[in-house]
């Protein structure tokens, strides 16, 4: 696992809750304007976001990192939301950053607001980019039944069909189909499928409301076909009034299909509610 093309960044580890977590970090020549930690989505890696590191970097500091169970952060015991969100603080205290912007995709979502749940005085404000609420009036019996079946549904796809299905169901652009089957390809399809067992399964486990000071962004792809979440997202934003902002020609992977806008949507959104 390489760190992001052309990226000058620092490759640095924690002892996290429950194994070794790999993170790697970029501060500016200049005084930073704040600082971002991204959060991947599953079976991806902190290279998923190479174009948002690139973009910030210049004015931000930027944290990316493998989160547990992923990239090198492998192996690691007791995966919980919770624990990786300590985790992130974890990160944050090493590197001296009192307060910090997260953005979260997909899975990446769930870590984010746990952290901003139990560190609201340290989060400035959450983008949620293709991600889903934590709150149990979201989900039905039957969406929760459903994750507890992603394993036995996936083990029917052979190793090479459930990459590629992986890889095209989050993109409408080769880059973010590349950069998927790039993520991929380390992990033997055993890996792939204890990755989402485990992620799905803690979710359904750990979902409850919970209390989220700062202010939230949403964004989401117009051609996301993931699951149901944009019937999810829309829900989110109906409920809490937090503003939902559509990526143009961008599925699932949005930050990748999309990264100009993303990039600019992120950057807006922390001028207006952080500087």
């Amino acid at each position: 696992m390489t760190t992001p093309l052309n990226l000058a960044m620092q490759h640095r580890t924690i002892c996290g809750m429950g194994g070794t977590v790999h993170y790697w970090i970029s501060r500016p020549a200049t005084a930073a304007k704040g600082t971002i930690f991204f959060t991947h989505g599953l079976t991806a890696n902190h290279t998923m976001y190479e174009k948002q590191a690139e973009y910030f970097r210049k004015d931000y500091i930027v944290i990316l990192w493998d989160v547990p169970l992923h990239g090198l952060s492998t192996p690691y015991e007791n995966f919980s939301y919770e624990r990786t969100a300590h985790d992130m603080n974890h990160i944050l205290e090493q590197e001296g950053i009192e307060t910090v912007c997260l953005a979260g995709m997909s899975m990446g979502g769930y870590s984010s607001q746990m952290f901003a749940h139990l560190y609201p005085k340290k989060t400035q404000c959450f983008i949620g980019i293709d991600t889903t609420p934590f709150g149990t009036a979201y989900y039905s019996k039957s969406d929760l039944y459903w994750l507890s079946k992603v394993k036995p549904m996936a083990k029917w796809f052979s190793d090479t069909i459930l990459r590629k299905s992986i890889a095209k169901s989050v993109s409408v652009t080769d880059y973010s189909y590349q950069k998927m089957m790039a993520m991929l390809a380390p992990l033997s399809k055993d890996k792939i499928i204890e990755q989402m067992d485990i992620a799905y399964g803690t979710f359904a486990r750990e979902n409850r409301n919970l209390h989220i000071e700062c202010p939230v962004l949403i964004l989401l792809g117009d051609k996301d076909r993931t699951g149901k979440v944009k019937q999810y997202c829309r829900a989110w934003s109906k409920e809490t009034g937090y503003p939902l902002h559509i990526i143009k020609n961008a599925a699932h992977f949005s930050n990748g299909d999309n990264a100009p806008q993303v990039n600019a949507e992120i950057e807006a959104f922390i001028r207006k509610m952080v500087l």
